[in-house]
């Protein structure tokens, strides 16, 4: 019997990142678009943090859309935001959402500037390479491998245990596609930011042999069947670029975002041709708005499959409870 052939086993493991017959499972957590109706969905927003601190995840992704759109874009309230991530026991990493930039036009809102409101989020909650949380986790922002695209500090890649995570600013609202040219100057430059780091992401994923991916955004890219084919929408390249590399690749990958506010688990990810359903690819849509739950994740990097899915539906935070 070759005794060292688990050393050797581990240590290839090791280089190359990951090893599906060896890494263990693990959970995160996904919620987002919450709280919208503040000061009164504290108290559920509190219990859900309570509840995510008691399951004691690897990490939490919240997902976008702190606030709903027609609430103020303050500095104030941004701290508020962040003083509730820090809240976390573990990691907490944060996808921007429309609600935070892009909608601060909006008398409601503020009539904020959206592009003074997008630097202002990037310098409050993307100071330097870590996470948000009690125990931060390090990340890699695009900003620190890329100085093509040294703005995009909300970018960011880490891995646990084999499977890669990616964060892609992605925003509802056409992903800031439309309104005038200054809004759509932005989309532009974003957009090439995000192929960007969308292709060196798969890149990663052959190169090291990791697992899987995640990729997380606020933005519901399939609010309507025409995304990837409209030549006025937002996430037509995004999907396009995924749909390429998920095809090519052929491992797994999870789509995680928001903005619709209702749970969702399906394979809405289709071939470039659009012709068919890419099986490799799950999307998940976390509630928000007045439904303020979350999703637990396990990964189990050993399994040709490797997501499974628990909704976090406490009952003392449902409008409208069975008796």
């Amino acid at each position: 019997m070759n005794r060292s052939l688990p050393k050797l086993l581990l240590a290839g493991c090791i280089l190359a990142h990951a090893c599906a017959g060896l890494a263990q499972t693990f959970k995160f957590v996904a919620i987002g678009d919450m709280p919208y109706n503040p000061p009164k969905d504290y108290v559920r927003y509190e219990r859900l943090i309570t509840e995510i601190n008691r399951l004691k995840p690897s990490f939490t992704l919240f997902i976008g859309d702190t606030k709903s759109g027609s609430s103020t874009c303050s500095d104030e309230f941004n701290l508020v935001v962040k003083n509730y991530f820090n809240q976390f026991n573990g990691p907490l990493i944060y996808s921007v959402g429309d609600n935070e930039w892009t909608d601060c036009h909006r008398p409601l809102a503020g009539s904020y500037d959206p592009l003074e409101r997008l630097t202002k989020l990037r310098q409050t909650f993307f100071q330097n390479k870590l996470s948000l949380g009690k125990q931060p986790l390090q990340l890699t922002r695009q900003a620190d491998v890329d100085q093509q695209y040294s703005k995009f500090v909300e970018n960011s890649t880490f891995v646990k245990n084999g499977v890669l995570f990616v964060n892609l600013h992605i925003p509802g609202s056409n992903n800031n596609y439309e309104r005038d040219e200054a809004a759509k100057a932005e989309y532009r430059e974003r957009n090439q930011a995000n192929l960007s780091w969308i292709k060196r992401a798969f890149d990663l994923a052959a190169n090291k042999q990791y697992v899987g991916l995640v990729f997380f955004y606020q933005a519901d890219m399939f609010y309507t069947h025409n995304e990837a084919k409209d030549l006025e929408s937002g996430y037509r390249d995004t999907l396009l670029s995924l749909s390429m590399h998920a095809e090519e690749l052929n491992k797994p990958v999870l789509l995680i975002h928001g903005d619709s506010h209702r749970l969702i688990i399906d394979q809405p990810l289709k071939t470039v041709d659009q012709r068919h359903v890419l099986e490799n690819v799950l999307r998940l849509q976390v509630m928000g708005a007045e439904l303020i739950q979350g999703v637990e994740i396990e990964v189990d990097p050993k399994s040709e499959q490797p997501f499974s899915f628990t909704p976090i539906l406490l009952k003392q935070n449902m409008l409208h409870p069975s008796p």
